[in-house]
């Protein structure tokens, strides 16, 4: 059974975890049918190279203890790694958000079907935020195809001082976190490790958790209008 191998990332798969994991799986696979949200290749693999990643920051959870927290999943997708992480953590509170409506559609779609009362989806940027949510948040996350200094700018401003964004990449990221270095300085940031992980059954997909945390209060002018970020990164 393919769930079993969430026990290599320390997570326990209880009945009702199973099940709403099952109903996401189908309910994926109906949705992407007529709306593109992965390629018809990478649902081939959707439970090891989005269910199975997503879930690999357990590995983080684990190591520093924490159990209850607030989470920011910034460009979710198809709900990677916030609707995982929510079928998990039923403690915790998760705004997911993507600046393209039909993704956001689908993860308020799951949210309903599978009782996901603790997920909040939001059709926006990053940068479009409220000035309140800056320093709300305990953790922020990635999956999204950008550098390593960007996606900083967009995460960090939101995170509680002492909070943790958590950047998923693949190896070889060394040469984004030394072109981070000012990212990481003006945000108040520092890079913690990485935490290195496989995916099973497939050759060549090591991944990593780039941890870094948050160590004073970001300058408010953080994060730039919408498209500065990604067009003259820090």
């Amino acid at each position: 059974m393919q769930f079993e191998l969430l026990n290599q990332l320390g997570l326990e798969v209880t009945r009702s975890a199973q099940t709403r994991l099952e109903n996401f799986i189908k309910v994926f696979g109906i949705y992407n049918a007529h709306t593109n949200l992965v390629s018809k290749k990478d649902e081939e693999h959707l439970f090891v190279k989005h269910i199975y990643d997503s879930l690999a920051i357990n590995l983080f959870l684990q190591k520093y203890g924490i159990e209850k927290f607030t989470m920011l999943d910034i460009g979710t997708g198809g709900g990677f790694p916030a609707i995982p992480v929510a079928i998990f953590y039923d403690k915790c509170d998760i705004l997911a958000i993507d600046s393209i409506a039909k993704k956001i559609g689908f993860v308020e779609l799951a949210k309903k079907e599978l009782l996901l009362e603790h997920l909040v989806p939001a059709c926006r940027r990053a940068e479009e935020l409220k000035f309140s949510d800056k320093g709300s948040f305990d953790i922020a996350v990635s999956r999204a195809v950008a550098p390593l200094r960007v996606l900083l700018e967009y995460a960090v401003p939101y995170l509680k001082t002492g909070g943790f964004f958590i950047a998923y990449k693949s190896l070889g990221a060394d040469k984004e976190i030394e072109d981070a270095k000012n990212a990481l300085n003006i945000l108040k940031a520092e890079f913690v490790e990485k935490i290195e992980y496989k995916l099973p059954g497939m050759e060549e997909h090591n991944r990593q958790l780039i941890i870094i945390k948050k160590n004073g209060k970001t300058p408010s002018m953080y994060p730039r209008k919408s498209g500065c970020p990604k067009k003259t990164p820090l």
